[in-house]
C-alpha cells in the first residue's frame, strides 16, 4: 500500500499536481481531514472505496475547520463530480458512482470538473 499518491489532472494542463495520502481504511476515510486548520496548494487526501458507488463515496463535514474541494472520480479515473464542500455541512454525494473520492484545499476546485481525465502515480514507502 502507497503512503501517498500524485495526482495529475490530464484534462487541464494548467491544473497543479496533488500530492495526497493514500487513505483506504474505514477509519481513516471516517477522520479524513478532520480538525485539521489548513492545507498546503498541493496537498490532499484520496479516500479509496472498495468498490464504485454513491452512499460508500459520500463525506460528511462535520468539525471541519475549513472548506474543502471535493472530486469524485470513477474507476475508468475519469471525474464524475466535483464540488466545494463547506464546513460543519451533514453530507455530500456524488451525481454518479464513484471509487475515488479527492479532498483537497478549496483553491483547487477551479481546475476540475465533471468529464476531466486523472492519473494516479503511486509513491511506494521505504
Amino acid at each position: 500500500m502507497p503512503g501517498e499518491i500524485r495526482i495529475h489532472n490530464l484534462s487541464r494542463p494548467d491544473a497543479p499536481n496533488i500530492r495526497a495520502k493514500y487513505c483506504d481504511s474505514f477509519r481513516c476515510r471516517f477522520v479524513g481531514l478532520m480538525f485539521r486548520k489548513s492545507l498546503a496548494d498541493n496537498e490532499g487526501l484520496l479516500l479509496i472505496q472498495a468498490k464504485e458507488s454513491k452512499v460508500d463515496a459520500s463525506i460528511h463535514m462535520l468539525f471541519m475547520r475549513m472548506d474543502i474541494a471535493v472530486v469524485w472520480i470513477d474507476s475508468r479515473f475519469q471525474v464524475v463530480d466535483a464540488i466545494m464542500a463547506r464546513r460543519w455541512h451533514l453530507a455530500y454525494f456524488p451525481k454518479h458512482a464513484a471509487r475515488y473520492v479527492l479532498e483537497m484545499g478549496a483553491n483547487n476546485f477551479r481546475y476540475y470538473q465533471a468529464g476531466d481525465r486523472v492519473a494516479f502515480d503511486y509513491e511506494h514507502q521505504a
